[in-house]
């Protein structure tokens, strides 16, 4: 058999491999079904594409971090818009390596033990945890109540002489107005991390979220716009901190850093194979997740347009409600990607979260709360250094008031028009 012939047979062989997938990963994911309704907070994102590109790198047995990782890394940061991206083995990890890039030594001019760092008070815990790792002390600010994010006002009422630095969360994919924010801090050596976890491609005067402040982040967990399983992703415009962040994501060493050989030549002594220059972690990514990366990559705005639509249908249908609950909108100049569908009762209402909550999930429509809620009322802030700004008033609502359910790219019109009718049924109820 010739060459060609073998080509052939490989080509036919993996098309049928890819048919294979296909047809079981469609078995396995999700479709409504009207007899049984269940709607999940999220379903895999991903299809044969990636599975292929996977098993391709465990055949190579090339697994540990390697290319695949640094072309996500380059399709992502152009993506973005942002000179680097560094990723890492979540969305947490990369939290940590940006507070633990502005506090290392290298970076001597930047934040030194004991700072203040505002942070919305409605966040998942791991925006806050790694300013404790770092030595600082988080101040956790009050929000707005409609779109869960940091204002301006609130982020004055945080400031002090040791205020340091500034992370703004643009939650559930809603953009928060990081500009005013910046414009009206006192002080120009205040950083800005960006925690744009669950804002994949949520942009600002179209210029996307994450490359606004000093370090931006973002997570590519299961539940996310798009997903590598578990990874993560710190960018960066500073040169300077994006080798810091490659330095402390695998033990400090030299081995994928741009100024490798410079570091190299300094220290000649010391097999340049294992020279280590700074402290560091082991946060590396899997070239499996580097695969899946380069192929969701592709897909995310896809994706996103679907969660987009489905919020204009849901908020079109939901808003006859108005008097009972409050509704999120994309505010002007903004782009928002809707990592969830968010609901919140108004004052008053003859109703408690609760009761609307218990009826979405008997009838198979899974919820969560806003994130971690007021974080001050956590049992973990007992025994974590933290100062509050204020009376936090928006951010109880919320932990009160408020919830989200599922919207990602397999809800169809079926089962958006399942949901109307929950609400419906329920607010029958509720007027008689």
């Amino acid at each position: 058999m010739d060459n060609r012939s073998k080509s052939e047979q490989v080509v036919k062989g993996l098309k049928s491999l890819s048919n294979f997938l296909e047809h079981s990963l469609r078995r396995n994911l999700y479709e409504f079904n009207p007899e049984k309704p269940w709607l999940p907070l999220m379903v895999p994102s991903y299809s044969s594409d990636e599975v292929l590109e996977a098993i391709d790198t465990l055949l190579s047995t090339n697994v540990t971090m390697g290319e695949k990782v640094f072309k996500f890394e380059e399709a992502f940061a152009s993506y973005i818009g942002s000179r680097n991206a560094v990723m890492v083995n979540s969305g947490s990890s990369a939290n940590l390596v940006a507070l633990s890039t502005l506090t290392n030594p290298m970076m001597g001019g930047n934040l030194k033990a004991g700072f203040e760092a505002a942070i919305p008070a409605v966040t998942w815990p791991t925006t806050m945890f790694p300013i404790n790792n770092c030595n600082g002390i988080p101040v956790l600010t009050d929000v707005d109540s409609v779109t869960f994010n940091l204002t301006p006002e609130s982020v004055d009422l945080a400031l002090s002489k040791k205020t340091g630095l500034v992370v703004p969360v643009h939650l559930l994919g809603n953009p928060c107005d990081v500009n005013t924010i910046e414009a009206r801090l006192p002080d120009e050596k205040i950083k800005i991390v960006e925690d744009s976890c669950e804002a994949h491609g949520a942009e600002i005067g179209g210029k996307k979220v994450g490359t606004f402040g000093d370090i931006g982040t973002f997570s590519f967990f299961f539940s996310h716009h798009i997903s590598t399983i578990e990874g993560g992703m710190v960018v960066t415009d500073n040169e300077e901190y994006a080798e810091v962040a490659r330095m402390l994501r695998a033990h400090g060493w030299i081995r994928e850093l741009k100024r490798k050989d410079e570091y190299a030549r300094r220290h000649y002594s010391i097999d340049h194979r294992f020279l280590f220059v700074n402290s560091g972690f082991n946060l590396r990514p899997t070239e499996i997740q580097g695969a899946f990366g380069i192929h969701q990559l592709g897909k995310l705005e896809k994706f996103i347009e679907a969660r987009r639509s489905n919020a204009r249908f849901l908020s079109r249908r939901l808003k006859r409600y108005d008097s009972y609950i409050e509704l999120q909108e994309e505010r002007p100049g903004t782009r928002h990607v809707w990592f969830g569908y968010p609901i919140t009762l108004k004052e008053g209402a003859t109703f408690s979260r609760v009761d609307l909550v218990s009826f979405l999930e008997k009838r198979g429509i899974e919820t969560r709360p806003i994130m971690g809620g007021n974080l001050a009322d956590q049992p973990f802030m007992s025994f974590l250094h933290h100062r509050i700004a204020g009376p936090l008033r928006n951010a109880k609502r919320i932990m009160q008031h408020s919830f989200f359910f599922g919207n990602h790219q397999s809800l169809g019109r079926e089962a958006l028009e399942y949901i109307v009718s929950c609400f419906e049924d329920f607010f029958s109820k509720v007027s008689r």
